[in-house]
């Protein structure tokens, strides 16, 4: 039967009384009972989806391949990278140079473009290239190095950092990029401060500016990993993966290679990150080729590891071997 009930505020509500063999006694408002079926459905889909899946993201299609161009022993050109990219089943990259790439920044393009490669990320500013990206109609993300101001407090600091970084804010906006404010150590590398700088930027409408974050440059901020990544997870635009041991020995290092890596990947699926990941080479005495699928290989163990602890096998060890100059 139905009866009719004054609820908390004093408002005349229809509260539906069951009565049936299976819940006799239990009061269910009409919307009660739609969240419970809801919830229940939400519990069913849950236990439906497979817990072996490798996240999305981890998916080696879905990778950024990061610190390969300076860095690559072999110099290869663009078609050669673009090539071996393809090759390793790559088909995100970060692009990095220097002052001898200038030149191949076109060719860079239409090589990613011919090999199905995406260009996802400029590393800093260069006006030939915000010019390709205009004519290309291409809108990678742009890294910037947060620096350190210098100044006497903190409140300085993040007025003195976000007054610097305004400018290409506001064109990356025109250019209609993402800017990744880039930890590369000191102040700037300090999660809490590129944070701080992200909302100061946000709070002006610059909402398409974020963080760049790189193990590899945040040895001395390991064990404060999963607080770190809590507090920048709204603002993450890639997280570039390292293998990582305490006191940064080595700097470089494969992943899977390190004693921190497991808990914090774990960290990064637990926190429900689901956005870009990057792996690098970083180091010029190896064929970035090799580095590449070392870290590929460190990757994939330490997700089965993670899906299913044991299943793993032995760890790999790393076959990239140096080149001599």
């Amino acid at each position: 039967m139905r009866k009719r009930i004054l609820d908390s505020s004093g408002q005349n509500a229809r509260i539906d009384w069951i009565l049936d063999d299976n819940m006799n006694g239990f009061l269910f408002s009409d919307m009660f009972r739609v969240f419970v079926i809801a919830c229940g459905l939400t519990l069913l889909m849950g236990s439906s989806s497979s817990a072996s899946e490798i996240p999305v993201n981890l998916k080696k299609s879905n990778l950024v391949a990061w610190c390969i161009v300076p860095f690559d022993a072999t110099n290869r050109s663009p078609s050669e990278r673009s090539a071996m990219l393809a090759g390793l089943g790559l088909r995100r990259s970060a692009y990095d140079w220097r002052a001898r790439h200038i030149p191949e920044f076109e060719e860079e393009i239409l090589q990613y473009r011919k090999h199905g490669i995406e260009y996802f990320a400029f590393w800093g500013q260069h006006e030939k290239a915000f010019k390709l990206f205009a004519e290309h109609d291409l809108r990678p993300q742009i890294w910037q190095t947060l620096g350190a101001p210098g100044k006497s407090s903190q409140s300085e600091n993040i007025l003195a950092a976000t007054d610097a970084s305004r400018p290409l804010a506001m064109r990356t906006a025109k250019l209609g990029c993402r800017l990744g404010l880039y930890n590369h150590g000191g102040w700037g590398g300090e999660p809490g401060n590129l944070v701080a700088v992200c909302q100061a930027l946000h709070k002006e409408g610059h909402r398409h500016v974020g963080i760049v974050y790189n193990w590899h440059h945040g040895h001395e901020r390991i064990k404060h990993w999963a607080h770190d990544l809590k507090q920048m997870l709204p603002y993450l635009h890639c997280i570039n993966l390292n293998g990582m041991n305490t006191a940064a020995k080595p700097k470089i290092l494969p992943i899977g290679q390190g004693e921190h890596d497991l808990t914090m990947l774990r960290a990064i699926i637990s926190a429900g990150y689901q956005g870009p990941i990057g792996i690098l080479d970083h180091q010029t005495h190896l064929d970035t080729r090799e580095a590449l699928q070392d870290n590929l290989e460190g990757l994939a163990w330490l997700t089965r590891e993670i899906i299913e602890p044991g299943s793993g096998g032995p760890r790999p060890t790393p076959e990239a071997s140096p080149i001599p100059k």
